[in-house]
């Protein structure tokens, strides 16, 4: 058994998210282990891009109110307690509501060349219940 040092949080950049995001490492991909992890919290209003994932996502959610959306799929409300699976290879989104926080964890594996995540285009306003 080891203990890791956490690093600093993270601003989320502006690339991948829309608003002031958070992160903190909970684990990254190396030799022992694929799987990755983070606390990300949204402020209100916040929320990803379109992304997509090699192996698919695992969110926890931890605090607050926020939404997930798949592409051409609704846009669903997530609370504290929820759990969302997102398949691999599947664009979606998610953040915070426009009025509350949220926060969850994130957790997802890494492909054989390290790649967790494959970014795309911001969520729009019209995509955004707002």
């Amino acid at each position: 058994m080891r203990v890791d040092p956490q690093p600093p949080t993270a601003r989320g950049p502006a690339e991948w998210f829309t608003g002031t995001v958070h992160l903190d490492a909970i684990r990254t991909p190396d030799s022992q282990s694929a799987v990755g992890a983070a606390h990300v919290r949204f402020t209100p209003g916040a929320r990803t891009a379109w992304h997509h994932h090699p192996h698919g996502q695992t969110l926890y959610v931890t605090d607050g109110v926020g939404y997930v959306a798949r592409r051409g799929g609704p846009v669903q409300e997530i609370r504290p307690g929820d759990v969302v699976y997102i398949e691999p290879g599947e664009e979606h989104w998610h953040g915070a509501t426009p009025q509350r926080f949220m926060a969850h964890v994130a957790i997802q594996e890494a492909d054989d060349d390290g790649r967790v995540v494959t970014w795309l285009e911001h969520v729009t306003d019209d995509e955004y219940p707002g």
